[in-house]
């Protein structure tokens, strides 16, 4: 049905020639050495080739190899610049595209999920996709009561797609940890498998947007558009005109790069509280500044295919334990993390070991505003990726409870992409505004 490269076998040849062209570099690597050049320029050398493979592999495959690929493209920011500098530009191309669906695909789908008769629900429709992603493509349209709409198509085979490149791709996750120092690369695409179900569900999605989209009506910061239609695996929202972030973090003036960052913090921090939902594919991708009347710019939010239900908001303990930190209580915080989970009975630690591993990652929360830029989130990936360090023993030690999990990565996806925009935030005021927990009186 269309040229989507999902039959398991041809899938698994491209991503199994991922780990054989990796162990074929570190022998190449190994012969330069022999040659004398420094281990350093190999180990850098060796990087870039196998980041330049990975991300061309994954944009050509989508499904789960092209959303693994816009997960990790958020923490390009914690790569040392000799090496994240080459590739940044496929980063950001792997965030807002992918070789579309040919239109003969794209109609045949329409066909089959909204009537033969599909045409009549639209003035127009565009065959040429305005984006595709990883499970599917956005095409523009003019619904029949003249509404500018988008129409999101999922891609035919997507959930059989999602579930081979997830699977094949945890196989060989170790081989992938040293393109993004400091993070373990296995629990995100266990994580992503978890919730394959829930991403191909455009009800649940155009339910998630829906009570978005209702909640900040008119709000002066960000912008949701409504669900015109939900069918299967066809959702109609209306268009959003704006300008995406990926191109904000390209070519934005700084005066955009600390408005879209403030916003992204506010909505990071504000949705869960509004809505008891986190939006959880915080990539440049899923984003827009709009600007309307007088110049003022807002957040436009996009897709809504993966959240996390949190009727109470975030978590209370969160905001104890960054509070708590803030304040140098190291028995505090080290008693709260254990009370909490982080901490597994069968572990002893020191708490001032504690205070002295959390104070420099919570850093952005202790100052009235800060400006977070890659030189910082990279010493902070380096503290803790270097196996000789107290930071990173000490890491290996802290437990995550699978309640915390998403909204982890969620956490550290968006500070990557704030690192990416070299925002300045004040985010203790949104920390006060919407964390539970994190003031005293809470």
């Amino acid at each position: 049905m269309s040229d989507l490269p999902r039959k398991a076998v041809t899938r698994t040849v491209k991503l199994a020639a991922l780990p054989l062209g990796i162990a074929g570099r570190a022998t190449w690597g190994l012969g330069k050495r022999i040659g004398g050049k420094s281990a350093e320029i190999v180990a850098r050398e060796l990087q870039q080739r196998t980041a330049e493979q990975l991300f061309r592999t994954l944009g050509e495959l989508k499904g789960g190899a092209m959303k693994f690929g816009q997960a990790l493209s958020v923490f390009e920011s914690a790569l040392p610049e000799e090496i994240a500098g080459p590739y940044r530009a496929a980063l950001t191309k792997l965030q807002e595209a992918a070789p579309p669906l040919p239109a003969a695909t794209v109609h045949q789908v329409l066909a089959e999920r909204l009537g033969e008769d599909w045409r009549d629900l639209f003035e127009e429709f565009e065959d040429k996709p305005a984006a595709a992603a990883s499970i599917g493509q956005v095409h523009r349209a003019v619904w029949h009561d003249g509404r500018q709409v988008a129409v999101k198509i999922q891609y035919p085979g997507a959930g059989e797609a999602l579930l081979s490149d997830l699977k094949q791709l945890g196989r060989f996750a170790g081989l992938l940890g040293p393109l993004v120092p400091g993070m373990d690369i296995k629990p995100l695409i266990t994580e992503m498998r978890d919730r394959v179900t829930e991403e191909l569900d455009y009800e649940l999605e155009a339910e998630a947007q829906r009570i978005h989209a209702e909640e900040f009506q008119g709000d002066p910061d960000v912008i949701v558009p409504d669900v015109v239609h939900q069918g299967d695996q066809v959702l109609v929202s209306e268009w959003l005109e704006g300008t995406p972030l990926s191109e904000i973090i390209a070519d934005g003036t700084q005066e955009e790069r600390d408005r879209a960052g403030q916003l992204l913090a506010r909505f990071l921090f504000s949705g869960p509280a509004r809505t008891g939902l986190l939006h959880a594919d915080p990539h440049p991708g899923n984003f827009r500044l709009v600007t309307g009347p007088e110049g003022h710019i807002r957040l436009g939010v996009l897709d809504f295919g993966t959240v996390d239900r949190l009727p109470g908001g975030l978590p209370a303990p969160i905001g104890r334990a960054l509070r708590m930190t803030l304040e140098g209580d190291a028995e505090g915080v080290y008693g709260h993390l254990c009370a909490e989970g982080f901490v597994k009975e069968t572990v002893e630690l020191e708490p001032s070991a504690v205070l002295d591993y959390l104070a420099p990652i919570i850093e952005p929360a202790d100052a009235e505003e800060f400006t977070f830029s890659r030189g910082w989130i990279r010493g902070q990936a380096a503290r803790i990726a270097d196996p000789r360090s107290p930071a990173h023993q000490l890491g290996r030690m802290i437990n995550l409870p699978p309640s915390y999990l998403l909204i982890h990565r969620v956490t550290l996806s968006t500070i990557g992409v704030l690192c990416q925009l070299g925002a300045t935030v004040r985010l203790r005021e949104e920390l006060e505004a919407w964390l539970p927990g994190f003031l005293p009186e809470d």
